[in-house]
């Protein structure tokens, strides 16, 4: 991640520190989820899920190097205390995006979007400092965490946008504005959750309601071999 205090990470996620006695150290390491991943520099994110609450993990990670834990509650250890962990790591995402400046490429189709990831991303690395999103970690926890392991020399970002219904796309579209975006297919995939391929088709279609205009810079690459798209 490019390197942010812990107060101006406080104030980008809308949190209050807890226990920091010095809001100047810098967040320098990945933005992480799994205690066992964290490096020196990191920020550990406390999610709550079914079975693990992150939070019962927050002083094995400050152990581990991490700086501070973006919490829901205090945890004992240095924290950035959030009403949701999701929203603030995707407010500190899109102000990560905005400040670095670099190509953003997003694609999406209900097939084929790993490997054509994979693709492009070997392509532009050729050229220039790449991060892509790891396997398919494309939704509102996995897409930002991947554009949040951008750094300062970052120069393209390749980012998978996975939906599940309407609206999905358009969430992670504001989080990290493309500049470039493919939509590969309209296919079957997850249609009980959207109603039928018209609904699969308009959520699709929200990566490219999210471009730039052509005199900005922004453009779309569209599979012309399926009229749905």
């Amino acid at each position: 991640m490019i390197a942010l205090s812990l107060a101006e990470t406080a104030s980008v996620v809308g949190g209050q520190t807890h226990d920091i006695p010095d809001p100047s150290v810098l967040v320098h390491g990945p933005v992480v989820i799994d205690s066992r991943q964290v490096k020196d520099g990191s920020l550990f994110a406390a999610f709550v899920g079914e079975r693990v609450d992150g939070h019962d993990y927050a002083e094995q990670a400050v152990r581990a190097g991490a700086v501070a834990v973006l919490a829901q509650r205090p945890v004992g250890v240095p924290a950035i205390v959030v009403e949701d962990v999701q929203t603030a790591l995707g407010a500190l995402a899109r102000h990560v995006v905005r400040r670095l400046g670099a190509t953003l490429v997003a694609l999406t189709g209900s097939a084929g979007k790993t490997s054509t990831k994979d693709l492009i991303a070997q392509v532009l690395q050729r050229k220039a400092p790449t991060v892509f999103t790891p396997g398919s970690l494309n939704n509102e926890i996995g897409l930002p965490l991947t554009a949040l392991t951008a750094t300062e020399d970052t120069r393209f970002l390749v980012l998978e946008m996975g939906a599940r219904g309407i609206g999905h796309i358009s969430y992670l579209t504001d989080l990290t504005p493309p500049r470039i975006g493919l939509v590969l297919n309209v296919g079957t995939a997850h249609i009980g959750e959207f109603g039928g391929r018209a609904q699969i088709a308009q959520a699709k279609g929200e990566l490219v309601e999210a471009l730039p205009s052509a005199q900005d810079g922004g453009a779309a690459i569209l599979n012309a071999d399926d009229p749905l798209v």
